[in-house]
């Protein structure tokens, strides 16, 4: 499953992380149609940093960069999203959570 358009490869991982919050925020927070404004404001800041990465087309997953570019307290809500959505993305979208689960083998670059 290993994606050679890095373009490809980053929109799915924007889509993963999308999805997580949102199987988060309805499990959490009650949302029905869309996600509540706390988790927007996750999720817009999370994507605004993977746009802005400086790792570049070959990045691995944020959890095994050398940089961390989250502020703390964002990154602890990004934990908090993935430690309650990861397991349960194999049940909703299987094809994502596979390709996260490829990526984690990813080598990160130094620097």
């Amino acid at each position: 499953m290993h994606e050679n358009n890095p373009d490809r490869r980053l929109a799915r991982e924007k889509r993963t992380l999308e999805c997580m919050i949102v199987i988060y925020c309805r499990a959490t927070h009650g949302a029905a149609d869309d996600i509540c404004a706390d988790c927007r404001e996750l999720l817009e800041y999370a994507l605004d940093r993977l746009d802005n990465c400086g790792q570049g087309p070959d990045k691995p997953t944020c959890a095994q960069c050398v940089v961390h570019c989250f502020n703390p307290a964002m990154r602890q809500r990004v934990r908090a999203v993935m430690r309650y959505a990861g397991p349960r993305m194999f049940l909703h979208h299987p094809g994502l959570a596979l390709g996260h689960v490829f990526d984690k083998f990813r080598r990160p670059r130094r620097g």
